[in-house]
């Protein structure tokens, strides 16, 4: 396992010159972008938009309307989107998959929350991802629905992401000491009901976000107190890749940060937290160096 640390150490800075400067972490400190709307005071899920350059989409997390929201760079909301005929029981995550052949791409919204790991299964609501033309409130009729059904049982789960670079899926379990890594491979994804294979267990705990970049190698994961990264070189399987232990990157401690998103180009990444105690959630982000 040492040969292992020393070899992803060796790759990520030689690969992806992750400092300009030895010693110097990968990514600033995490600098403002602007307060959320109160229409966002439960804001769970973050991802950089693909046909909006320069946007987030993020959504609020259980109990609240089924919408989705299109943020700029400073954390205001200039679309709004309701999916109509669905629900918000617990949604916690949102994730951008890889363009069909017309070149359009899919939004995927995670209803995977479960406190109580009472529900026996879990949803994603996929959509052609909303391109803002000038309307700030928009309806949408069109939404699939995928089942999820877990291979181990009921389990509360607030992370999902999808490489975009192969179309497969991933879900993260929040709960356990170890929590759980889930994969569904893209080309199982057409079965009405969707089990995904566990692929491993990780020593974190309280893991409540995680994004992929877009060319598909380097992976942020997000509990309560720290944001997790590892790069993936072409010698390592995923399951590998996180087995070896992650490089801890800079993270500001939010009220109750439950989001995390690479901007587009991978030059950084953001995070949103819900409000809480009356405090208004910021949108940071954090440079590449």
């Amino acid at each position: 396992m040492i040969r292992v640390y020393i070899l992803l150490s060796a790759v990520l800075f030689a690969c992806k010159k992750p400092s300009n400067v030895e010693g110097q972490p990968l990514f600033e400190k995490g600098v403002s972008q602007g307060k959320v709307s109160s229409k966002l005071e439960e804001a769970s899920g973050l991802v950089a938009s693909i046909s909006n350059p320069g946007y987030l989409w993020t959504i609020n997390d259980s109990g609240n309307p089924a919408e989705i929201f299109l943020l700029d760079e400073k954390a205001e909301i200039v679309m709004t989107c309701k999916l109509e005929k669905i629900k918000n029981r617990d949604w916690e995550d949102i994730a951008l998959g890889p363009a069909d052949e017309a070149g359009r791409s899919y939004l995927f919204v995670g209803e995977i929350g479960d406190n109580e790991a009472k529900y026996e299964y879990k949803y994603l609501y996929k959509l052609v991802e909303p391109t803002f033309t000038g309307d700030r409130k928009v309806s949408i009729d069109h939404v699939d629905t995928i089942v999820i059904n877990l291979p181990d049982g009921k389990r509360d789960m607030e992370s999902f992401t999808i490489d975009q670079t192969s179309g497969d899926m991933y879900f993260i379990s929040k709960r356990e000491k170890e929590v759980n890594v889930y994969m569904v491979p893209a080309h199982l994804q057409q079965a009405d009901t969707l089990v995904p294979e566990k692929i491993l267990s990780i020593p974190f705990h309280n893991v409540v976000a995680a994004d992929i970049s877009s060319d598909g190698t380097e992976w942020l994961i997000k509990t309560y107190d720290e944001v997790l990264y590892w790069l993936k070189s072409d010698s390592l399987s995923i399951t590998e890749m996180l087995k070896t232990k992650p490089i801890k990157l800079p993270y500001k401690p939010e009220p109750q940060g439950e989001s995390i998103a690479w901007s587009r180009d991978a030059k950084g990444y953001f995070t949103v937290s819900e409000s809480k105690d009356g405090e208004k959630a910021k949108l940071y982000y954090y440079e590449r160096h």
